[in-house]
């Protein structure tokens, strides 16, 4: 468990909670941070996006629409290329969003740990302040409780005065 320092607290007094954040930093995008790598996760990430299903359905609605037709023969029916391409495409997509997915999970665990991470030192903070306020509360009873012995002994020490002045009058008035 990590605990609040003054060295994990800003300038300003603050503590920041992505502290514990900086650590995954390295966890770059799933395939890399190269061209390719960037590329090809925005390409894993489209697969499962309502505007791939739809241009997907769409040329595969053309692609048989135009061999049915007879507008062109390049795919007759039972359509074996548009097969093909479909198990071309599965045999690219699945893989690419496997690793996408891996990688994510990655991540999520990372941030998740160091926001408990977080959570702990919060806690840790906030019994650290829980602790100190209940030892100035028992400072503060205890001052109180001088204030109140030495408001005691002054009231007394007065009626001593008092008293000693009030002899001393009478003494010395009637002589």
């Amino acid at each position: 468990m990590q605990t609040t320092t003054i060295t994990d607290q800003h300038p300003n007094g603050t503590g920041s909670h992505l502290r514990f954040h900086l650590r995954h930093a390295h966890l770059a995008p799933a395939f890399g941070s190269d061209w390719f790598g960037l590329k090809a996760e925005v390409f894993a990430r489209f697969f499962g996006t309502p505007t791939f299903l739809i241009a997907q359905s769409v040329l595969v609605a053309i692609w048989i629409s135009i061999n049915v037709a007879g507008v062109t023969q390049f795919d007759v029916y039972p359509f074996i290329l548009l097969n093909l391409a479909f198990s071309l495409q599965a045999a690219y997509a699945a893989p690419l969003i496997l690793l996408a997915q891996t990688r994510q999970a990655d991540r999520d665990k990372a941030l998740s740990d160091a926001d408990a991470q977080h959570r702990e030192a919060l806690a840790a903070a906030s019994l650290e302040r829980q602790n100190l306020a209940a030892r100035q509360s028992a400072q503060i009873l205890e001052l109180l409780q001088q204030n109140t012995t030495l408001t005691k002994l002054t009231q007394e020490l007065s009626q001593r005065i008092e008293t000693l002045t009030a002899e001393m009058h009478q003494a010395l008035c009637h002589r």
